[in-house]
């Protein structure tokens, strides 16, 4: 055989071997493990592959001495470093001068890795699935919600708007992170930024940086996003000085089971006789829409002079790093 193709073939990773119409081995080259064993004789392939996949490595060759026509198939062989090993098998028959089938050549190309990034490819494209239908409900909600409190077309596209835009840069932290998650620091900052221009001075946190999974960094960035609205409208974030104070701090209730508490607290002035008794879609996604995505609870007290804002959500909703 041309010297040229020996050097091709292993250094493309490719194995060849020739068996006659008996299926035994007459020559082989650049054979690994553990392909190595299928020298030896008639029954070399059970010696090698599970007894189902051994038939129809048999058949394919045994039907390709018949026929004279080629074929193929993929055999996968458990490895007790790697967990599976994947190989393309293509079997062409061999004719002599004369035209009759002699034997035939076996060819052997492993797709081990070609297999795990189609797999893993393939888990990815079900998870960014999965994360944009639960996205797509989540604006679906919200557009519901702000129609429903919406008394004009104006009023239901600006409100829209800025809670998309809140959804949206949350969601930038979570595509960011590989869709682990957001840090909540840096969410609040983020979701704060977008209606103060020193966010230094806006928004004082304290406590935990809880790590949060993604649902749990776009609702709490959606429950930010609204006091942080209401606070630039009516609340602190409206006067010079002004600030927020956002705490967040784990620990065990009564069974031992961790909870994070997230607080918000600013001083306010009176509202508006108008918004004091209007029902607003920003209460309702506070004390309704988010606890009930977290499984958690939630409790929004409006003072004269002072807004507290509690939410607490169990741990499988975050991460302490």
């Amino acid at each position: 055989m041309d010297a040229a193709f020996f050097h091709a073939s292993r250094n493309a990773g490719i194995a060849v071997l020739y068996q006659d119409r008996k299926l035994r081995t007459v020559w082989s080259h650049n054979l690994q493990p553990p392909w190595e064993e299928v020298i030896g004789g008639h029954g070399s392939d059970h010696n090698l592959l599970p007894a189902q996949q051994a038939d129809r490595l048999v058949a394919a060759k045994k039907n390709a001495i018949a026929t004279g026509s080629s074929g193929g198939l993929e055999i996968s062989l458990a490895d007790k470093s790697s967990g599976m090993r994947w190989f393309e098998i293509c079997i062409d028959a061999d004719r002599s001068a004369r035209g009759q089938v002699q034997g035939v050549v076996v060819t052997v190309i492993e797709t081990t890795e070609q297999k795990l990034r189609e797999q893993t490819l393939k888990a990815l494209l079900r998870e960014v699935s999965h994360r944009s239908k639960n996205l797509l409900a989540i604006i679906q909600s919200i557009a519901s919600q702000t129609g429903h409190y919406s008394t004009s077309v104006d009023g239901f596209l600006e409100r829209f708007r800025g809670r998309l835009q809140s959804i949206a840069s949350s969601q930038d932290l979570v595509t960011s992170s590989n869709w682990r998650g957001a840090g909540f620091r840096e969410l609040v900052i983020g979701q704060v930024g977008r209606y103060s221009i020193d966010t230094g001075q806006a928004v004082r946190i304290s406590g935990d940086d809880p790590y949060l999974n993604p649902n749990a960094a776009l609702h709490i960035g959606l429950a930010v996003h609204e006091l942080a609205v209401n606070s630039a409208s009516y609340g602190a974030l409206a006067h010079n000085g002004g600030y927020v104070e956002v705490t967040a701090v784990a620990a065990p209730d009564a069974d031992g089971e961790v909870h994070m508490t997230v607080r918000w607290t600013e001083a306010i002035g009176p509202l508006p006789d108008s918004e004091s008794r209007k029902k607003r879609f920003g209460s309702v996604a506070l004390e309704r829409v988010v606890p009930a995505a977290l499984n958690g609870t939630a409790e929004l007290e409006i003072g004269p002079d002072r807004l507290e804002y509690r939410l607490v959500m169990p741990k499988a909703n975050f991460e302490l790093e």
